[in-house]
């Protein structure tokens, strides 16, 4: 997991919904088997999203548990 990534993608973020939505969403980074996760709030997920597409940062999986990944 790379410090970088995580700031590439705080940064989408918060560019794209602020600081008020940022705290909204929760977001936050979990670490399993050294890849990078993201989670939020589900009432936020298409904001969240819609920071990272316009960031063109690309979203391999999205699950509402962390045993629903690892299928």
């Amino acid at each position: 997991m790379n410090s970088d990534d995580k700031r590439k993608i705080e940064t989408a973020i918060l560019d794209y919904i602020g600081i008020l939505g940022f705290a909204k969403s929760n977001f936050m980074f979990l670490e399993d088997d050294g890849k990078l996760i993201g989670s939020c709030k589900r009432e936020e997920l298409e904001n969240v999203r819609a920071s990272l597409a316009f960031a063109r940062i690309k979203i391999q999986k999205v699950s509402g548990t962390m045993a629903g990944l690892k299928r």
